[in-house]
């Protein structure tokens, strides 16, 4: 062959091959695969987005949490349509009750959580074409450990007197004060300004510089869910309440002359006479307010520390009538049926109460200790004087107004 022949054959067969190759780059219907709107993938594509629901379902808590909120956690709310069905199911599988939105576009519990229950919820919702969306989430909440509670006094809906302060005791140490005081607050109908003060890391006490006004409203509010009380310990509680205070009442006890003068708005209204504390076993001085009524009730020296050489207490009365309390450590204001007449009005000689002539049983309307005890409300003031011993501590009791205003403002953490 010669070289001019082999030139043409091998230009005619890179034609041929390049005409090949040519038709291969430039024809058949697959070229779209890759992104063209009209092949069988894209289609399916545009059908699955076409039956997806709008509906966007949101749950709170998210899915899996641990130490969610007793009052504030749990939620269902949708965007983009409406709810349809939520069920929410504790672990033991009981149906928690709850509110839908009026638009249906929320939904609530409508009953405080347990604390160390899981939860299961499951929404549906739908969208404006009637496209069915789900969601399901689960979640714990706040375990005991690691939580806490404030027990307060007064309860709501009671009427006081004017001397009652609001004392909250916390069922864990405290150590971010600061963040728990500003979840409380109390206030007055009267526009009394209200202060509160750590007696320690358990209790917060709140009042006015002076007694409540007579006949005012207060509100304690507890927006404590959520709040850090300390490291790992938050709190659950999101309370109102509100008390109400009675007639201005405040009796005088004057250990000299061993009277009691009570009086309402200032002026004397009765004078018992009354039997105080021994010389040897002197009645706390001071302002103390009445925290507990007992009709009749047990006082067992022991239990305060008055006992014998054989460890019983050097008294033990099962039925004291007409008891009131003024301090958590024993000092009551009560009924004495055991002393004769002549004691009251002459001779202190308790323990270090506060003895009114009465009758056992507590059945005689006539006697003065059934007169005090039924014009006494809880939170009534009786100050005693006179008698040689020491104030008592302001946090023995309900008895902080034994501090004065700048004291007591001290003791606040905000």
């Amino acid at each position: 062959m010669t070289d001019s022949m082999r030139r043409r054959g091998l230009t005619a067969a890179s034609a041929l091959l390049g005409g090949v190759l040519v038709l291969t780059a430039c024809s058949g219907g697959d070229a779209d695969a890759s992104g063209g709107k009209d092949t069988s993938q894209a289609k399916v594509d545009e059908a699955a987005a076409k039956k997806s629901s709008e509906a966007q379902i949101t749950i709170t808590p998210k899915d899996g949490s641990n130490n969610a909120s007793i009052n504030n956690s749990a939620a269902v709310t949708v965007r983009k349509g409406t709810l349809t069905a939520v069920t929410m199911t504790s672990q033991d599988g009981k149906t928690v009750d709850g509110r839908l939105s009026a638009d249906k576009t929320s939904w609530k519990p409508s009953v405080q959580l347990e604390r160390s229950t899981t939860y299961r919820l499951a929404a549906e919702a739908k969208d404006s074409d009637g496209r069915i969306a789900h969601e399901n989430a689960s979640f714990t909440t706040v375990s005991p450990a690691n939580s806490f509670i404030g027990t307060f006094t007064p309860d709501d809906g009671a009427t006081v007197g004017v001397g009652m302060p609001v004392s909250i005791n916390f069922d864990k140490a405290i150590t971010n004060k600061a963040a728990v005081q500003k979840g409380i607050t109390v206030s007055s109908s009267s526009g009394q300004e209200v202060a509160c003060h750590w007696f320690n890391a358990n209790r917060m006490d709140c009042r006015p510089e002076e007694y409540w006004k007579e006949g005012s409203t207060v509100t304690l509010k507890l927006a404590l869910d959520g709040v850090q009380g300390a490291s790992g310990v938050y709190g659950v509680q999101q309370k109102t309440v509100t008390f109400h205070i009675g007639r201005n009442q405040v009796s005088y006890v004057d250990a000299q002359t061993k009277q009691m003068k009570i009086t309402q708005d200032g002026k004397v209204v009765k004078t018992i006479p009354i039997s105080a504390g021994s010389p040897e076993n002197k009645t706390y001085e001071g302002q103390m307010v009445v925290s507990e009524k007992f009709k009749e009730t047990r006082m067992n020296g022991a239990t305060v520390g008055f006992t014998d050489d054989d460890g019983k207490g050097e008294y033990d009365i099962k039925d004291v009538p007409h008891a009131m309390r003024l301090t958590n450590s024993g000092t009551f204001i009560h009924g004495n049926y055991w002393g004769a007449p002549s004691v009251f009005g002459n001779v202190n000689t308790s323990h270090g109460c506060v003895g009114l002539q009465d009758k056992k049983g507590a059945n005689d309307p006539s006697t003065p200790a059934a007169w005090f005890y039924s014009h006494t409300l809880i939170g009534d003031v009786v100050v005693v004087q006179h008698t040689g011993d020491k104030t008592v501590s302001p946090d023995n009791g309900l008895n902080g107004w034994n501090m004065d205003w700048a004291q007591w403002k001290a003791g606040s953490a905000v």
